[in-house]
C-alpha cells in the first residue's frame, strides 16, 4: 500500500503563502466581472436588423398612405401637367389669379374687398352685410336705456335702507351695456351734453354709496334717473 502523508511531511501545510480560500474568492471575482462585461458590450448585428425592418416598414406604409391619397384627392383646380408653378407678388408682379392668403388678391370676388388679403367686403359699401345704425342696432340698444331706467328707480330704496351695497351692484352689473348704449345713440351735441352729465351722476352716486353718505348718494341717484330719462326723450 502507499503510505499516507502526514502533516509533517507536506511541504504546503505550514506555508503562511498558501491560501486557497484566498485563491477561489479571486477566481470567483474575475468570472463575475467577466460576465458583466459581456452583459454590456453592444450587440450591433441584433439591434440593427431590428431598426433597419422596423424603418422598412415605416417606410412601406408611408409610401402605401400616400399613393392612396394621390389616387382619391382630385387634381388641384390651378394646376395642369406641365405647368410651371404660379405665383403672384401682392396681385401685381406675377400671375394675378394664382392663390393667395385666402382671397386670391380680390381677383376671385364679385366685389371690392377690404384689402388685397381679405375674404370680405369693403366697410360701407352698399353690399355690406353689416349697416352701422341699422334699425335693428338702434331698437336693441334703447332696449339697454329702458331696462337701466327700471334698475335706477330700486337705487332710492337703496339708500333709504342703507343698502349701499345694493346701490353699487345696481349701478355696476347693468350699466355697461348703458353706457354702450347711451355712446352708441347720443349724435347731438345736447345728446352727447346729456350722456356726459349722467355718466357723472351715477359715478357720484356709486362713490357716496362707498362713504356711506345718505344725503349725497340720493342726490346722485335722483340725477341719474332724471338724466336718463331726459336722454331717452331726445332721441
Amino acid at each position: 500500500s502507499l503510505p499516507s502523508l502526514s502533516t509533517s511531511s507536506n511541504p504546503f501545510s505550514h506555508s503562511p503563502r498558501f491560501q486557497p480560500k484566498q485563491y477561489t474568492m479571486k477566481i470567483v471575482l474575475a468570472l463575475v466581472a467577466a460576465s458583466s462585461v459581456s452583459a454590456f458590450a453592444p450587440q450591433s448585428n441584433g439591434r440593427q436588423s431590428v431598426a433597419m425592418q422596423a424603418e422598412n416598414s415605416r417606410r412601406e406604409a408611408l409610401s402605401t398612405i400616400a399613393a392612396a391619397t394621390a389616387a382619391i384627392l382630385p387634381a388641384a383646380a390651378n394646376a395642369a401637367a406641365g405647368e410651371s408653378p404660379r405665383f403672384s407678388v401682392f396681385g401685381v408682379i406675377g400671375d394675378g389669379t394664382s392663390y393667395s392668403e385666402g382671397a386670391a388678391y380680390g381677383s376671385d370676388q364679385s366685389a371690392e374687398t377690404y384689402s388685397p388679403y381679405s375674404v370680405y367686403g369693403k366697410v360701407g359699401s352698399k353690399d355690406a352685410l353689416f349697416e352701422a345704425g341699422n334699425a335693428d342696432e338702434i331698437a336693441r340698444k334703447k332696449g339697454y336705456i329702458v331696462e337701466s331706467q327700471k334698475r335706477l328707480k330700486n337705487l332710492p330704496g337703496y339708500v333709504e335702507k342703507k343698502q349701499w351695497f345694493n346701490v353699487k351692484d345696481e349701478l355696476t352689473r347693468y350699466m355697461y351695456e348703458t353706457r354702450g348704449a347711451v355712446r352708441g345713440l347720443a349724435q347731438t351735441p345736447e345728446q352727447k351734453k346729456l350722456a356726459k352729465a349722467f355718466f357723472q351722476a351715477i359715478e357720484e352716486a356709486s362713490l357716496q354709496a362707498t362713504l356711506k353718505n345718505g344725503d349725497k348718494c340720493a342726490a346722485a341717484s335722483a340725477d341719474s334717473i332724471k338724466l336718463l330719462d331726459q336722454f331717452y326723450a331726445s332721441l
